[in-house]
């Protein structure tokens, strides 16, 4: 599988990012090394998590799917065959959340704890902390990457405004700058990417990773009336989010594209964010080894411009 750069990060990832949010939450650990096996196997080489998957799960406690992920990499002896993205600062516990200095600090020991590893390739802000100046958050970046716990710095669910700041400070004080952000965006969710951070990222060559490619899973077709979302635990999400009008016209053009294409409507979503203006990956989450092989397909396939008509009115 051909890599894409990511960024000015000097790393490589292939077309597909692995989500690892499902790891320890919808899918134990055995099936998690089965997925990670197949889609590793399938050329895939980026995976993402975070410390704060899978907190929302009752009794869970935050880093649950970094701990399988360490675990299948001290067991399959991966690890200099994988490009690993973790994220700080969404709220753990009271204790434990945002992006001052001394918790990023903390923090990370935590993760590469979990991981079994001594570095992490790509360490994310998970979310904004507002209440922290940006200069407060790089200058600990920079102490990571100076001490090679980290080696490249990325940014989610940001605003332009804040990324912006955060570039400014990072040239002003010579610090690491953002080299990815990871976003909300997919065919339904499109304006406030395309509108106002795309072309930042196009300017200043900075990978976008965006999640929710998928549209937790809407836009696979699994989910076109009220009796499917009893289908999964992110059913009751999905409906209040995507089964509407517009959700429905959408799947209407994606099956006409999958259609044509003899491909499935997961394939032609994934699809049309790989050809997209400045997206590196999209992240999608599988929760077995026949969906990593479904989605690893979309890395092969090439919407014509008919297709990218047809998606983009629908």
């Amino acid at each position: 599988m051909q890599t894409r750069p990511l960024g000015r990060s000097g790393l490589s990832i292939s077309p597909l990012m692995l989500g690892g949010n499902v790891f320890g939450w919808t899918i134990d650990e055995v099936t998690s090394f089965a997925v990670l096996d197949a889609f590793v196997a399938g050329g895939g080489n980026a995976i993402d998590t975070a410390d704060g998957y899978s907190v929302w799960v009752p009794g869970h406690v935050g880093g649950e799917s970094e701990t399988i992920i360490g675990k299948w990499l001290q067991r399959r002896g991966r690890r200099d065959d994988v490009v690993i993205a973790t994220k700080v600062g969404w709220e753990v516990n009271a204790d434990n959340k945002g992006l001052k200095k001394d918790y990023i600090l903390r923090a990370v020991e935590g993760s590469l704890k979990r991981l079994q590893t001594d570095y992490i390739d790509l360490y994310q802000s998970h979310k904004d902390d507002p209440s922290t100046p940006v200069e407060e958050t790089l200058e600990a970046y920079a102490q990571l990457v100076k001490a090679g716990k980290v080696r490249v710095i990325g940014a989610s669910n940001f605003t332009a405004e804040r990324l912006s700041e955060s570039l400014a400070a990072s040239q002003q004080h010579g610090f690491p700058r953002y080299e990815t952000l990871q976003n909300l965006y997919n065919l339904y969710d499109r304006e406030d990417f395309e509108k106002n951070l795309a072309p930042l990222l196009l300017r200043e060559n900075i990978g976008a990773i965006p999640y929710c490619g998928l549209a937790a899973g809407f836009l696979t077709g699994k989910y076109r009336t009220e009796a499917d979302l009893q289908k999964s635990p992110r059913g009751s999400g999905v409906g209040q989010k995507y089964l509407n009008d517009k959700g429905l016209a959408l799947l209407t053009a994606i099956d006409a594209v999958a259609d044509r294409q003899q491909a499935s409507p997961a394939q032609v979503a994934l699809a049309w964010l790989m050809q997209a203006p400045g997206i590196t990956a999209p992240i999608a989450s599988a929760t077995s080894v026949a969906q990593v092989t479904e989605l690893l397909k979309a890395t092969e396939l090439r919407l014509t411009p008919e297709d990218l008509q047809t998606l983009e009115q629908g």
